[in-house]
């Protein structure tokens, strides 16, 4: 076997149904006085219930979180963390609220219970992507890992399945990154093939039966591995071109993972062969990258950039972007072909394998 190194991000997993029951616990374990529940505007009912099961322990409740975490939504909750003398962070719901927590605990070093209510992943990882201008910038810092994660399957029942698709799709580029990531290690490549298995199994199931809790369990399971693996190891052009594109163009974030994966994967397929062959073995397929296309269609998600509403003009402008900032990728960057990926992903044309 070859050498390795595997970092493994401390945080704590409550994992089953009916665990929100726990948060009191929790908080209790953590000395918290003084919570910031946070949500974004749909969900703040479901906020303001957790507060009130929380009593005295809450100080206020910020239902402003939004998609590609602005500078301009932290900061104006930042003037409630001061003000209030708040001591914890409490989010509920996908990544834009938990993109807000982490994006405070940053400037704070605040610890975070995060009650995730998607397949986003991203509660399992020390990276912070923040939108000023136009431009997303990602970084990583042990103050962004959040201390504990409940997973409670009772809260995903509600969840959409066509959000339930696209969020699970989103989980799945992780573990597949992390797969040909130029940090991976034994570790996270048995964590990603066990995620990616668990998603590509359960999304269907969903979709059919949006309250199938088998499905739902196993989706979620696959979420916290995929997040894992995410947090452990880099990403490469998959993960670049999204957060282009969603910073660029303002394009959901779920989304535009879903659409991009299968032709990032298709990109470097001919660089990562020994990764091919594993996914082919998970995904019970002779041609992966097609699978997740097809299980983008199963799943009833978009599969063009254009339908997501990005202008044919922005193909030149995300491939000019995308090459801004020098980043990894087992295979080298090439702009005509990286053009070409974007616009098969704005004609949500099947992915091609170019040797």
């Amino acid at each position: 076997m070859d050498a390795f190194i595997y970092n493994a991000n401390p945080g704590r997993v409550v994992f089953g149904s009916g665990t929100l029951s726990r948060l009191a616990e929790e908080a209790d374990r953590l000395a918290l006085k003084r919570l910031l529940i946070l949500s974004t505007p749909p969900q703040e009912a479901q906020a303001r219930e957790l507060a009130g099961s929380l009593g005295g322990r809450v100080a206020d409740v910020f239902p402003g979180a939004v998609m590609h975490t602005p500078v301009a939504v932290t900061e104006e909750a930042m003037t409630i963390v001061e003000a209030k003398g708040i001591d914890g962070i409490v989010s509920v719901g996908g990544g834009s609220t938990i993109g807000l927590s982490k994006a405070i605990s940053l400037r704070t070093d605040l610890p975070q219970i995060v009650v995730p209510t998607t397949y986003a992943g991203s509660e399992m990882t020390p990276i912070l992507g923040e939108t000023k201008d136009g431009s997303k910038v990602t970084q990583s810092s042990p103050k962004i890992l959040p201390e504990v994660v409940i997973y409670d399957v009772d809260l995903t029942l509600s969840l959409p399945p066509e959000l339930s698709g696209t969020s699970g799709i989103n989980a799945i580029a992780h573990a597949v990154e992390a797969l040909y990531a130029k940090d991976r290690n034994p570790i996270v490549t048995m964590m990603a093939l066990e995620a990616i298995g668990a998603l590509a199994e359960a999304l269907p199931a969903i979709c059919a039966d949006p309250g199938d809790r088998d499905a739902r369990s196993r989706a979620l399971y696959g979420a916290w591995l995929c997040g894992a693996c995410l947090g452990s190891v880099g990403m490469s052009i998959h993960h670049k071109l999204c957060h282009t594109l969603g910073g660029a163009f303002d394009l959901p974030h779920a989304e535009t993972h879903t659409i991009v994966l299968p032709h990032a994967l298709a990109y470097n397929a001919p660089a990562v062969p020994e990764v091919m062959e594993q996914l082919r073995q998970v995904l019970k397929t002779d041609d992966p990258a097609c699978a997740l296309f097809d299980l983008a269609g199963k799943v009833g998600a978009k599969r063009s950039l254009a339908e997501l509403g990005m202008k044919e003009e922005g193909i030149d402008e995300a491939t000019q972007r995308a090459f801004a900032n020098p980043y990894w990728n087992p295979r080298p960057l090439e702009k005509d072909r990286i053009r070409n990926l974007i616009a098969r992903a704005w004609r949500g044309e099947p992915p091609l394998v170019e040797a």
